[in-house]
C-alpha cells in the first residue's frame, strides 16, 4: 500500500515511517521542503508545509497513486506561522479533505490523549479530531499516552531521561505521584500498521496506552535503572517552581519545558479503563510494559552520554556566549592606549590595530548575543569557532611569546576549541 505520512521525520513520524517500512509498505514522506532524512534511503519525500498548505488544492497534486493517510505532524508550542490552529486543525482538515475529493479512504490521525482542558496543545488536536470525523471517509484517530523510546528519544521524553540522569539527585515535581501509562514509540507504529491491516476498524477513537499505571516517580527510577546509574536522593520540587519554570520554558521557546509539559507533570496521563482492551479487540495490539520495552534494549554508553549532557550542553552554551560578550565588552572599554602598546613590535600600524581590536570587541559581541539567543546555532558556533581559530593561529603566529603566558591565555583558547566543536557536533536534536 503506497501511504503519505506527513510529520514523518518527527519522533513518533519516524517510527511510524520505520513500522510501515517494515510492514512492506510504499512510504512518501511529506516534510517541510521535500528534504531527505538519511535515516530512511531509498524513500520518496513531497513538500509540505502545515503551516501553510490549508487548502485541499495545495495536497491533492501529493495524493497521485496515495491509498491511504497518516497525519503524525504536530508542535508543542506555537511559534510564528507555525500556529495551533494551522498545523492541528486547518491544515490537516485541507489534507482529510483532498482524500475525500481525491478518493483516499483510509485516513489515520495521531491525536494526543487529554482533555481539552489541559491546554490549547490538547484542545486544538482534539478540534483537528473533530474536524476529521465530521468527514465522509474510513477515519481513525489514535490518541498516543506519553510516548518512549529505549532505542531513541525526543522532546519531553529526552526531558524525562535526562531528570532520571541526573548524578545522586532525582528532582520529583510535587511528590512524583501523578499517574502515566506509557507506551512505547514501536507500539505507535504497530498500531498504525495494524489499523491498516484492519480496514475494517474505522471510524473510531482508540487511546494508545501501555499496559501499567506507573507514577511519575516510579516512571523515573525505571529509566534511572535502565541507564545504570546508582541510587539518588529524592527531590521534591513544590508545584509553584515546577509552573515557573515551565512557563519560563514557554515564554523562551525552547526545547520540551512548557505548557504542554506543565499539564502532564500536574495531572498525569492516563487513558480510560477499558483502553488496553480496547486496542487489543479492534487492533489485535498488546502494548508492552515499561519494564519489559527496556529489558528488551539494554541501554548503551550512547544513553548515558545523552543524559548526563542534556543539561550540561545548554550550560556550556550560555557560558560560551558569556564569555564571547564578556570578551566583547572588554574588548571595548580598554583603553586605546593599553590596545596601541601592543603595536610597538611594528607589525600593524596603531591606527589599524586600534580598529582591528574594536571590530573584533564587536563582532565577539554579536556572536555572544546571538548565541545566547539561539539565533540559527549552528552558523554561529561555527563562526565563533572560526573566530577562535583565527584567534589562536594569528596571535600565535605573531606573537608567539603568548605561548608562554605563565596564565595560560592562549594556551586555554584549546580546550575552548574543542568545547565549541562540542556544541557544534551536539548541536542536531533529531
Amino acid at each position: 500500500m503506497r501511504i503519505l505520512v506527513t510529520g514523518a521525520y518527527g519522533f513518533i513520524g519516524a517510527h511510524t515511517v520505520a513500522a510501515l517500512t517494515a510492514a512492506g509498505h510504499e512510504v512518501v514522506c511529506a516534510v517541510r521542503g521535500a528534504r531527505l532524512d538519511t535515516r530512511f534511503p531509498g524513500l520518496a519525500a513531497v513538500a509540505c508545509d502545515m503551516a501553510r498548505d490549508v487548502r485541499s488544492e495545495d495536497w491533492l497534486p501529493r495524493l497521485a497513486g496515495v491509498e491511504a493517510v497518516v497525519n503524525c505532524a504536530g508542535i508543542l508550542r506555537e511559534r510564528g506561522a507555525d500556529t495551533f490552529a494551522a498545523v492541528h486543525e486547518q491544515a490537516p482538515l485541507a489534507l482529510f479533505r483532498a482524500c475525500a475529493q481525491a478518493g483516499v479512504r483510509r485516513a489515520i490521525q495521531l491525536s494526543a490523549l487529554g482533555h481539552a482542558e489541559d491546554g490549547a496543545f490538547i484542545a486544538s488536536k482534539h478540534r483537528g479530531d473533530s474536524a476529521l470525523m465530521a468527514l465522509e471517509l474510513d477515519w481513525l484517530v489514535l490518541r498516543p499516552s506519553l510516548v518512549y523510546g529505549a532505542r531513541g528519544s525526543y522532546g519531553g521524553s529526552s526531558l524525562l531521561r535526562a531528570l532520571a540522569g541526573l548524578p545522586g539527585l532525582l528532582p520529583l515535581p510535587g511528590r512524583g505521584g501523578q499517574r502515566l501509562q506509557p507506551i512505547a514509540a514501536e507500539d505507535v507504529g504497530a498500531a498504525v500498521v495494524a489499523a491498516l491491516a484492519r480496514p475494517a476498524v474505522a471510524r473510531d477513537v482508540l487511546e494508545l496506552v501501555g499496559p501499567d499505571v506507573l507514577s511519575l516517580r516510579d516512571y523515573l527510577l525505571a529509566w534511572r535503572r535502565w541507564l545504570g546509574f546508582g541510587r539518588a536522593r529524592t527531590l521534591a520540587v513544590p508545584a509553584p517552581l515546577v509552573r515557573l519554570a515551565c512557563a519560563l520554558g514557554e515564554h523562551l521557546g525552547r526545547g520540551p519545558l512548557g505548557n504542554t509539559m506543565a499539564r502532564m507533570l500536574e495531572r498525569g496521563n492516563l487513558g480510560a479503563a477499558d483502553a488496553v482492551d480496547r486496542l487489543h479487540e479492534r487492533l489485535g495490539l498488546a502494548p508492552r510494559s515499561l519494564q519489559r520495552a527496556l529489558a528488551e534494549a539494554p541501554s548503551q554508553v550512547q544513553d548515558r552520554w545523552h543524559a548526563r549532557l542534556y543539561f550540561g550542553l545548554p550550560l556550556l552554551r550560555v557560558s560560551m556566549a558569556l564569555l564571547w560578550l564578556g570578551s566583547g565588552v572588554v574588548g571595548w572599554l580598554t583603553p586605546p592606549a593599553d590596545v596601541l602598546a601592543a603595536a610597538a613590535d611594528g607589525l600593524l600600524p596603531a591606527p589599524g590595530l586600534l580598529a582591528l581590536a574594536r571590530a573584533t570587541a564587536s563582532a565577539d559581541l554579536l556572536l555572544g548575543a546571538l548565541c545566547l539567543l539561539r539565533w540559527r546555532p549552528r552558523l554561529v558556533l561555527a563562526l565563533m569557532l572560526a573566530m577562535l581559530l583565527g584567534y589562536t593561529v594569528a596571535i600565535g603566529t605573531a606573537w608567539p611569546v603568548h605561548w608562554l603566558d605563565p596564565f595560560g591565555g592562549l594556551l586555554k583558547n584549546l580546550p575552548l576549541i574543542a568545547a565549541l566543536a562540542l556544541l557544534l557536533a551536539t548541536e542536531e536534536h533529531r
